[in-house]
């Protein structure tokens, strides 16, 4: 195998690493947009007093404040999403190519 090969596989095994972070933070972010959901449609049903935690303490606050505040919030985690998916999708063609271009190498 050409020193050229190896390279190619090296920068292969370092778009797949890359890769995988970035499925990581997709999902982390996955799961703040679902909990953010969650707690809009529980805003939604309470007629109640409205909550909010702020490091270690539960303080009072508009229930519109709130609202505001988690649709804000859920605009920011669809971006990151969406910027996430788009770094992927390149990530995986990148790969794709890379991966192509060593076997056609080493056969």
């Amino acid at each position: 195998m050409n020193k050229e090969t190896e390279k190619k596989i090296q920068q292969l095994q370092l778009l797949e690493q890359n890769l995988s972070n970035i499925i990581m933070q997709k999902q982390t972010f996955q799961m703040h947009l679902m909990e953010n959901e969650n707690a809009l449609k529980e805003l939604e049903k309470t007629n109640k007093n409205a909550y909010k935690i702020i490091g270690t303490i539960m303080i009072s606050s508009a229930k519109e404040d709130l609202k505001k505040e988690l649709k804000e919030q859920k605009e920011i985690l669809d971006l990151r999403i969406k910027n996430l998916e788009k770094q992927e999708k390149n990530f995986k063609e990148k790969a794709e190519e890379i991966q192509k271009e060593v076997m056609k190498e080493i056969k």
